[in-house]
């Protein structure tokens, strides 16, 4: 019995260090691009293919610590498991969205959610994304961050985390 206690929790303990060393690899080659968001934006036209490769590797250079996965069919970034940065494809072009981003103070997040505390951006061109611009947004959205995680649980009422 507890050679099969100890098998099993080996078993458990060795895949979440594979789990583990995959996400360290990850942070360490930043080159290496989430597959599912990849093939996200492999299905985009080249221009909007182009846009979103650079969002996405800037989000992962920047957002080192953040899980980024496929969420309600668009590229989200959580960290300590809460909706931060996506982005989506849209009828006026690809639209760049901050959960936390109407109290980040920047005029050029100015497509501001009516309900949440969200903020949008749109791009039709990847040289129309300033990365001065996206980089600074990025270290806003770790410092400023409101709890989307626990949204439902509070009954739609937001709380600030940070």
């Amino acid at each position: 019995m507890l050679l099969l206690y100890f098998c099993t929790k080996f078993t458990i303990t060795n895949t979440k260090l594979e789990a583990v060393s995959d996400t360290i690899k990850r942070q360490r080659n930043k080159t290496t691009m989430n597959p599912e968001i990849q093939s996200f934006n492999d299905k985009l036209t080249l221009e909007d293919k182009e846009i979103c490769d650079l969002l996405a590797n800037t989000i992962d250079n920047e957002l080192t610590e953040a899980e980024s996965k496929i969420w309600h069919s668009h590229p989200v970034w959580f960290l300590d498991g809460n909706p931060t940065v996506g982005y989506s494809k849209q009828k006026k072009g690809i639209r760049l969205m901050f959960w936390s981003g109407s109290d980040f103070d920047e005029d050029i997040l100015n497509v501001i959610g009516k309900k949440f505390k969200d903020a949008s951006v749109f791009y039709n061109s990847a040289s129309e994304i300033e990365t001065n611009d996206l980089v600074r947004w990025l270290k806003k959205s770790k410092e400023i961050q409101w709890d989307y995680k626990n949204l439902i649980k509070r009954k739609g009422k937001l709380e600030r985390l940070k």
